[in-house]
């Protein structure tokens, strides 16, 4: 009688992305991407009192190659969403981004041209943070709630069967398109 009689098949994978989720989310390096009025909560974030340091942010990043979170604090024009994408295509995987205020969020009060209308036409945005300007607790609130997020990320064929699973659900609320048996006759007959 053998110990994998005892245990689940995949005990040791459901082992390793738990460590692997509690160490990502240790130690996760935030890029800040400050544009406007949030920029200035955002490092109000590092000061001593709300110190988001101690969730593992101990180094604040100005690299994207060597960051692993976008807080992206702010609206972003046109001109600057270029700038943004290229600055998360070189962040190295996994990645993750903040969406920091109203305006990061859905535009603000800027619904003109000149404004994009929401960081999530430009990146994935993997939390959205309400506020004009958000207060610091709130962005650590958010922060915990990514940790959540991170910790809970499958791993391997565990992975690919949750992304799997994801699409088909994704299909599945998709409204169906009857199209029926191809029509014969010139275009303009009527049936």
């Amino acid at each position: 009688m053998g110990l994998e009689e005892h245990l689940p098949g995949d005990f040791l994978l459901t082992t390793v992305e738990k460590m692997a989720g509690l160490a990502r989310q240790s130690s996760m390096w935030p890029m800040t991407f400050g544009l406007a009025c949030c920029g200035m909560e955002l490092m109000a974030v590092g000061d001593p009192r709300h110190d988001f340091a101690r969730f593992g942010m101990e180094r604040a990043s100005a690299t994207p190659r060597q960051a692993d979170l976008m807080i992206v604090a702010g609206r972003v024009s046109q001109k600057m969403a270029p700038v943004l994408r290229r600055l998360y295509d070189q962040m190295a995987g996994p990645k993750w981004v903040i969406a920091m205020g109203v305006c990061a969020s859905s535009g603000g009060m800027f619904n003109n041209y000149a404004v994009v209308q929401g960081v999530d036409h430009i990146v994935p945005v993997d939390v959205y943070l309400p506020g004009c300007p958000p207060r610091p607790e709130m962005l650590l609130d958010a922060i915990v709630k990514l940790h959540d997020q991170v910790r809970n990320t499958k791993l391997g064929a565990h992975r690919q069967a949750e992304i799997a699973a994801e699409e088909k659900a994704r299909l599945s609320r998709l409204p169906l398109i009857n199209v029926g048996p191809p029509r014969t006759g010139s275009p303009g007959d009527l049936d």
